[in-house]
């Protein structure tokens, strides 16, 4: 990351800026040299006009005679400049804020919804803040506002619910290239709030409630058909074993007895009724 106040790797920006920084001609340098004059023969008083403050966070654009002084913005500290021939502007290098108030969307699945978000942007390099833009907050706010409509038209209402952070880095890379030229630097994007119509609300309600309901019923189904196999493979083993069915009657008996139950219902056996049976008809 480059850091404050670093002039950015040269590139179009720059070629922009070099275009127009030519020499100030032989009038300008006669009217510098008067300047520098005046301030040799009103010295000291002249210096409390020559001397200005930057702070940390600021540098200083330096024109002379409406031209730029230089490439790099000057600060932070005690910068010199000359009375009547130079003017400088200052810019804040820290980090803005800039809250995209709620903008109306169509999306791609004609959804009407109200999306608003934020941008974190600072400037990089002041000389391209000044010399290329008129007003570089006003053209950063407009932009953002533009590209947020524009990449949230181009999806569904389930992808911009599903992927906001996807969608926010796909922002943040469409500022920062389209604001390089500016001196931005686009440190972060994000969506705030998805506002839709609440008779889409009831409907997607209404469609969530489906889908958990057809997922309980489809776990259930599963539930009953293992209990089914389960209680097949348990019978086949009782059926293998008849002391096993005894003891399972037992047991049964033991869990009704821990409960307190008052009444007891004994399960007896249908093969000792047809013994029971056998016998009355032998006698």
């Amino acid at each position: 990351m480059d850091p404050i106040g670093e002039t950015p790797k040269k590139n179009n920006t720059e070629h922009l800026i070099a275009d127009r920084r030519e020499g100030i001609g032989v009038c300008g340098w006669i009217l510098v040299s008067l300047s520098f004059l005046l301030v040799l023969i009103t010295f000291p008083v002249s210096i409390w006009a020559c001397i200005k403050v930057v702070r940390e966070y600021e540098r200083a654009v330096v024109f002379r005679l409406g031209r730029i002084l230089s490439k790099k913005a000057k600060g932070p500290g005690l910068i010199l400049i000359l009375p009547c021939t130079d003017t400088f502007i200052k810019v804040d290098l820290r980090t803005v804020t800039c809250n995209i108030p709620p903008q109306e969307i169509l999306t791609k699945d004609a959804v009407t919804t109200q999306v608003d978000g934020v941008v974190y942007y600072r400037i990089r390099s002041a000389v391209c803040a000044v010399a290329n833009v008129n007003n570089v907050h006003s053209a950063t706010f407009l932009l953002a506002q533009t590209t947020l409509r524009n990449v949230l038209g181009t999806q569904t209402l389930a992808q911009l619910l599903a992927g906001r952070e996807e969608i926010a880095h796909s922002i943040q890379a469409i500022l920062d290239s389209a604001t390089e030229q500016w001196g931005i630097k686009v440190a972060r994007v994000e969506i705030k709030d998805v506002r839709i119509p609440v008779a889409m609300q009831r409907v997607m309600a209404a469609e969530a409630e489906a889908t958990q309901e057809a997922r309980a019923k489809a776990v259930a189904a599963e539930g009953e058909m293992n209990a089914s196999k389960a209680l097949k493979q348990a019978s086949m083993v009782l059926a293998e074993s008849p002391a096993g069915l005894q003891l399972r009657y037992l047991q049964t008996l033991t869990t009704l007895a821990a409960e307190n139950n008052s009444t007891i219902v004994f399960p007896l056996p249908i093969n000792l009724l047809d013994g029971f049976g056998q016998k009355n008809r032998g006698g």
